[in-house]
């Protein structure tokens, strides 16, 4: 019988992989911090302050970077990855590119005060709730991924069921994401909110993406 996994678990060393979970955490404070407010704004709650909020968005994503450059630093000589030094690379661009994604959609939103239109509120709070949820997907599916690559788990099937999980709330974002735009791009509202609340709409749709390009990721970690 062909123990491909295990294998993976003999020449493996942990800490870079086990980086990305502690750069992963980074992500859910990030959306923890951003959520309530940004459905507040939307509905046109008393919020948080922007400014405030802001400034905290900046320094989560300023130690999701040093964590970043510290798992890319000390990454060992390519025999002894538990996978493709390349494809390990490109997973952590794509996980902070979610980070970066949910900065540039809070300071878009941020820019001036923009009144969301009630036609607008439950689609743009649904929108959010597909993000987060596509987020909170991505953790299981990363813990599976290091689980299986170090022989720590055989569940493939398991595994690869959590990124389906991924894409199929990715294509639902992205739907939603579309049929938003156009319903905004139709409205009599000022050009100006219309283009905002689209910037805005298209950093969420990329927070979605980047979940997706994660996972296609950490498929091809595992098919190797």
């Amino acid at each position: 019988m062909y123990l491909k996994i295990p294998f993976f678990g003999l020449i493996a060393k942990r800490p870079p992989m086990e980086g990305l979970i502690e750069h992963y955490d980074k992500i859910a404070e990030c959306i923890a911090t951003i959520d309530e407010s940004l459905e507040c704004y939307v509905s046109g709650g008393v919020c948080r302050e922007f400014e405030e909020l802001a400034k905290t968005i900046d320094t989560i994503e300023n130690h999701a970077d040093k964590i970043k450059r510290n798992i890319r630093n000390h990454l060992p000589r390519g025999l002894f990855m538990a996978v493709d030094k390349g494809m390990f690379l490109n997973y952590t661009k794509f996980q902070d590119n979610i980070l970066d994604a949910a900065q540039d959609a809070l300071h878009w939103l941020g820019m001036r005060p923009v009144p969301v239109p009630p036609a607008f509120q439950k689609d743009l709070i649904n929108l959010l709730d597909s993000v987060r949820h596509a987020t909170e997907l991505l953790g299981p599916a990363l813990k599976n991924t290091i689980a299986l690559v170090h022989g720590e788990s055989l569940d493939r099937q398991g595994t690869k069921e959590s990124y389906r999980k991924v894409r199929h709330e990715r294509e639902v974002i992205r739907k939603a994401a579309y049929r938003l735009q156009s319903k905004i791009y139709n409205s009599d509202i000022d050009f100006k909110d219309i283009y905002q609340l689209t910037h805005f709409i298209d950093c969420l749709s990329q927070m979605g993406h980047n979940c997706e390009n994660c996972v296609d990721t950490l498929r091809n970690m595992i098919a190797r």
